[in-house]
């Protein structure tokens, strides 16, 4: 599994509120919701965002409340992985469950500057800035966790076990 495109960058401590504001949570349709994806924050994310971009942020990524919708509104957009120092634990869970691939790699979430191209190779964990011409290394996802992302999140992962 590889991932290339091009960064958008946040600090430490990016609240689940910041990612989707909770006004918007009555919102069933994921493609309705994630128009409002970053608006308080980065009011150009929508503008600039293209397939395969990569999200960096600094330490407790996904912090505050432990709705599901941060990160199904991060995926919807395009965004082919999250790199961060740390995760909230319940946005780490939350990401995967839904298929969305984060790493943990406190190097790549400083050095990474926004605009920056990165490509990362899953396999291996070995990110790599293309601009700066450098590499960070993340811990690799264990074997359980990348079947759930190649399988597009945990539900997707049962039923292909199940052959359905």
């Amino acid at each position: 599994m590889q991932a290339k495109g091009f960064v958008h960058k946040y600090g430490d401590n990016l609240d689940t509120d910041v990612i989707i504001p909770a006004r918007y949570l009555n919102i069933t349709d994921k493609k309705a919701l994630a128009v409002h994806c970053m608006e308080d924050i980065d009011p150009d994310f929508l503008k600039t965002v293209k397939p395969g971009d990569i999200m960096v942020g600094g330490q407790n990524f996904g912090c505050g409340s432990s709705r599901e919708h941060a990160p199904l509104v991060i995926l919807e957009n395009g965004i082919s992985c999250v790199i961060a120092g740390s995760f909230a634990r319940i946005f780490y869970r939350n990401a995967i469950n839904i298929g969305l691939p984060i790493l943990e790699c406190a190097e790549a979430s400083q050095r990474i500057a926004a605009g920056d191209e990165v490509s990362i190779d899953f396999d291996s964990g070995v990110i790599t800035n293309l601009t700066k011409n450098e590499t960070y290394t993340a811990e690799p996802f264990p074997e359980f966790i990348k079947e759930i992302i190649e399988a597009g999140g945990l539900l997707a992962s049962i039923k292909r076990k199940q052959g359905r």
